[in-house]
């Protein structure tokens, strides 16, 4: 039985799972007893497959109920769904499920069939997108004990926890590292675990003091992996520079890490880890921003998202590096051209300074590179990279560019749960409109209760509906041009239909 994921004229196409084409990889030969029926289940492995070649067998044998296919995961419940009226949406939604449980057996994979490593920097990626879908946080909170464990001394970790020493000279990073901060973080978001942040309050400091040890004469960073997976280039040879993207995220994982030891109140953590925020900050806006013209180093889509995401440019700066984005997204005829670390953040940007349905063009639309371009080739799993038909071939079966579920729940369903991170109770409502859909339905089981949110076209208007616990409060918030019957934008939050007019 040789399980493999894709035909290339109708034949298995093994290479883009196997390092090497003498070796058997995902194999499974049983030899039968010759003694009636008998049922050969495997032990102590999984495959991740799309299609199985038997060979073995008469033709009187090979019928559809020869296989059955048993589904291995661990044991995380899901407490999302999404769905709308665009069944493209719908479809990368199932895509995603479909990486999120594969590649989930006791922690994070990359992928279910080549390494099954718990590659660090795809959990981060996925980590808020897996929290609104399933309940993945036990799971988080036991890894990351492994993931303290695999710590050097200095505070360097590896790319891939469990490790064999491997990953600490190459594939880690700022890009990847994050995931000590990323789990944690949106794991209190989501689910207000405390313990998770104690958990992490003494590793967090041996890394923050390894990452001011490895800035450079400038106060940038440049170490590990970068934009990974940039469309129809090879995976490590990235357009946007090293320095900004390492840079950067060095910023948001500081951030992150203030926040965290404010909510454990532990102030001189805190301030360490809030000056070399601002320290790495200062030196992004003197060694890699033009202020002229308000571009990054590198001048691509993730340079310039990166930038603008996690707060590089100042107020006066952003309308002018904004139009220059979407310039840069003009220039590739409306499509996306980032690597992971850009395609995490460049569609939330652009939901949020009023260009949803920009976005929702660049992952929906069917031409290459798109998320859409995947599914009307045939995926039923999200792909590691971006390449055209007939182009490489490598997983096809990943899910660190899963974030596009959280932004169905958040832009398109408008839940924006524990907007400031420090209240399990506080919700906004803000759906963007966008103008291809016709009917969005978003559903989240919280802590406190389920939160659901469904908006319809009626003809000039828009009906919304809303069920939220008695217990949460915030706002409903409608994006500009759209107004309640009374003529505001804006209402305290409470269940019930409300109409819309735009």
């Amino acid at each position: 039985m040789h399980h493999f994921e894709t035909l290339i004229d109708n034949k298995p196409f093994y290479n883009n799972n196997r390092f090497s084409p003498e070796i058997r990889f995902q194999e499974d030969e049983y030899t039968c007893s010759g003694k009636g029926t008998e049922i050969h289940v495997p032990h102590f492995v999984y495959h991740g497959f799309r299609y199985v070649y038997v060979t073995g067998i008469t033709a009187e044998q090979a019928k559809p109920e020869l296989l059955t296919y048993l589904l291995i995961s661990s044991d995380i419940k899901q407490i999302g769904s999404f769905t709308c009226s665009d069944d493209m949406v719908n479809r990368l939604q199932e895509a995603t499920l479909r990486s999120d449980i594969s590649n989930f057996h006791y922690f994070p994979t990359d992928c279910p069939h080549r390494e099954k490593n718990g590659w660090t920097a795809d959990a981060a990626l996925s980590a808020e997108q897996m929290l609104l879908n399933y309940t993945p946080e036990k799971s988080y909170r036991e890894w990351l004990l492994n993931i303290y464990k695999a710590m050097k001394p200095n505070g360097q970790l590896p790319g891939i926890i469990p490790t064999g020493t491997w990953g600490y000279h190459w594939g880690n990073g700022p890009a990847w590292d994050n995931v000590i901060v990323y789990l944690p973080y949106y794991a209190y978001m989501y689910r207000g675990d405390r313990g998770i942040l104690e958990d992490l309050a003494v590793p967090l400091m041996r890394y923050l003091t390894y990452l001011y040890s490895r800035l450079d004469n400038r106060d940038l960073m440049e170490i590990g992996l970068g934009d990974w997976c940039q469309p129809n280039i090879m995976e490590d040879q990235f357009e946007t520079p090293l320095v900004v993207t390492d840079s950067i995220l060095t910023v948001d994982i500081a951030r992150k890490a203030s926040f965290i030891y404010d909510v454990l109140a532990l102030p001189a953590q805190k301030q360490y880890a809030d000056a070399l925020a601002a320290r790495v900050t200062s030196a992004i806006r003197t060694h890699l921003i033009n202020h002229d013209e308000v571009k990054v180093e590198g001048d691509t889509q993730t340079a310039q998202a990166m930038a603008l995401y996690y707060g590089m440019f100042t107020e006066k700066e952003k309308p002018m590096a904004l139009q220059h984005l979407a310039e840069l997204i003009d220039a590739c005829d409306g499509h996306m051209n980032t690597g992971v670390l850009g395609g995490r953040v460049i569609f939330r940007l652009l939901a949020e300074n009023g260009m949803a349905d920009l976005a929702y063009n660049m992952i929906t639309r069917t031409d290459f590179p798109s998320y859409g371009n995947w599914i009307v080739r045939g995926a039923t799993t999200l792909g590691e990279a971006f390449y055209p038909e007939g182009g490489r071939i490598i997983s096809l079966n990943h899910h660190f560019w899963g974030d596009i579920s959280a932004w169905f729940y958040r832009y398109l369903g408008g839940i924006r749960f524990n907007p400031t991170a420090k209240d399990l109770q506080s919700l906004d409502i803000a759906p963007c409109f966008v103008e291809k859909l016709d009917h969005v339905k978003a559903s989240h089981c919280a802590p406190n209760g389920e939160i659901m949110t469904e908006w319809t076209r009626k003809g000039s208007n828009i009906e919304l509906k809303i069920g939220v616990p008695d217990v949460m409060h915030g706002n409903i918030i409608l994006p500009n041009g759209y107004t309640f019957d009374d003529g505001t934008s804006e209402k305290p939050l409470k269940s019930g239909i409300y109409s819309i007019n735009f």
